[in-house]
């Protein structure tokens, strides 16, 4: 049976780029885009030329793509030709195959926001979109707030897309601009749509999640006919973002009905490397990825109740819904005083530990576990320092190097300019090999700005490891996490830092100290040393 073929719009660089607090740069467009074309989308819209400096040199140097690079912007103004409208020559300069354009399909919009004629309106989207096929470029249509739109006025949001599609449009988009229309509504209108006379083959869907529907949104639209999606990466967007791609794409080839029913530019073997992509980025974006996001989250499948990590053990199906390697994630146990002996052992296997049911090993890690958790430990978020736990507690643990003393200082003084700076520095003392080494740093960056005492404790600890250094050197701290556990005088601090290596590869540490410089560095230990465990 042959299946349809949905075509999937990534607008990450543009649409994404409106999210609060993202700015991409040109080079982390160019990236981004490179990431988009390697996992299968059809379209990459690659922002909006001439409005701002960095859209404009984006498409200056855009990386060659498999996919169809894509311009956006909006049509000509009334008053004006298409031929002879600047913001649309600007648009057209970009010299992309493929154009899409905003045009607003709801008649409070025309007249208030542009305070225009109904009829100037139609004529505007209608003319631009004849001036892109006249000069041999693909024309989409957003039509924006169509939903909303198409409920307060049905005939004319209708004779919108019928202008676009009469002068040449390729695809025509329904935009839940506002992002309210529930599921069963855009399903309905999208029907409606298709009945009177827009083809499905040529109709997409662009959805908001403001009430968190933005994907069964999207589902929905595919469900009525529609054969173009609209996304981003991680959902990134405006407000509450738009429909997640990073979820769409593996429901689309992993879940029934569309799994046999449709195809998309994605393959099973691009879907493996979906994980990586997702947390790439969010590493671009200096941004902490979502544990819970759907498919690729660091706990998506996750499994802490004994029960389940029991079943688990079994046959992992009994609590997980894909297997996590067809997205390139991976199953968790978790460790916490909540644990059995099934998580453990299991957890254990999966560091290649194997211990037999029963071993008086297991509840001895148990009751460490719970003893230290009891001080304000917590092995639910820290994997790496629950299997450095567990082989010290089995005496399988290597000594690479022993900690004699540290010291951190910081200082407040005055500069050159006379202005007021902090200065941390760390010396840290290691035994490697019967060797003392004493390294010294300080936590300086670019800039000259002080990074604090724990960058200089971690700068000064894997300074000079001796004949283990080679095995830190592409170690980073990318997330440092701090949680006051009880409070008062005696206060305990909790610090949980998130490590990554030069190959992604990450794992997170956990510390407990009242003093908060202690806790951070018990867990930097832990970091480094289940790195080299890794290395031995």
């Amino acid at each position: 049976m042959t299946r349809a073929r949905l075509t999937l719009y990534d607008t990450t660089l543009r649409d994404g780029q409106q999210t609060q607090g993202v700015q991409f740069s040109t080079a982390e467009k160019q990236r981004i885009a490179e990431m988009l074309d390697s996992l299968g989308v059809d379209y990459i819209e690659g922002g909006w030329p001439g409005a701002n400096p960095t859209d404009s040199a984006f498409f200056d140097a855009a990386p060659k793509t498999r996919a169809t690079m894509t311009a956006f912007g909006m049509t000509k103004r009334a008053g004006r030709s298409a031929a002879n409208d600047d913001v649309l020559a600007a648009v057209m300069n970009a010299g992309t195959p493929a154009v899409c354009l905003v045009g607003k399909a709801h008649d409070f919009h025309v007249t208030r926001a542009l305070g225009i004629t109904l009829a100037e309106n139609t004529q505007n989207i209608a003319a631009s979109v004849a001036h892109l096929v006249s000069e041999g470029r693909e024309a989409l249509l957003d039509a924006e707030h169509f939903f909303d739109g198409y409920k307060a006025n049905p005939a004319y949001a209708l004779e919108v897309c019928h202008a676009a599609l009469n002068a040449g449009a390729r695809w025509i988009v329904l935009c839940d601009t506002n992002g309210g229309t529930l599921p069963s509504e855009i399903g309905r209108i999208t029907s409606e749509v298709i009945a009177a006379g827009i083809p499905g083959e040529r109709l997409g869907i662009h959805t908001h999640n403001d009430t968190e529907t933005a994907i069964a949104g999207a589902l929905a639209a595919v469900d009525a006919g529609a054969r173009q999606i609209q996304g981003t990466l991680n959902g990134l967007g405006e407000r509450c973002g738009n429909a997640n791609l990073t979820s769409l794409i593996p429901t689309l080839l992993l879940k029934e009905p569309y799994a046999s029913t449709y195809e998309t530019g994605v393959t099973l073997e691009a879907l493996e490397d979906l994980s990586r992509i997702s947390r790439k980025l969010d590493d671009i974006l200096n941004r902490v990825p979502m544990r819970q996001a759907a498919y690729v989250g660091a706990s998506a499948f996750a499994h802490k109740a004994g029960l389940h990590a029991s079943a688990i053990l079994k046959d992992p199906s009994t609590y997980e819904h894909i297997d996590p390697a067809l997205v390139g994630n991976a199953r968790i146990i978790p460790m916490s005083n909540q644990a059995g002996q099934s998580n453990l052992r299991r957890r254990l296997s999966e560091a290649g530990i194997d211990v037999p049911p029963g071993d008086p090993a297991l509840a001895l890690i148990l009751d460490q576990i719970k003893e230290r958790e009891a001080m304000g430990y917590t092995y639910d978020s820290a994997q790496a320092s629950f299997e450095l736990l567990a082989r010290r507690a089995l005496g399988i643990l290597p000594e690479f190097f022993e900690v004699k003393r540290y010291k951190v200082t910081v200082e407040r003084r005055k500069n050159k300019r006379d202005r007021m700076v902090s200065l941390s520095e760390a010396v840290v003392v290691v035994k490697v090999d019967g060797e003392k080494k004493l390294s010294v740093s300080e936590s300086m960056d670019a800039l000259g700005c002080d990074r604090g005492p724990v960058n200089a404790l971690s700068k000064a600890l894997a300074k000079d490891l001796g004949r283990y250094q080679s095995g830190i050197d592409d170690m980073r701290l990318v997330d440092f996490k701090v949680r006051i556990t009880q409070g008062g005088t005696e206060a305990v601090t909790r610090v949980i830092i998130d490590s990554e290596d030069g190959q992604g590869n990450r794992w997170s540490t956990v510390g407990v100290s009242a003093n908060i410089v202690d806790a951070s560095f018990d867990a930097l230990l832990d970091a480094v040393n289940w790195k080299l465990l890794q290395n031995a």
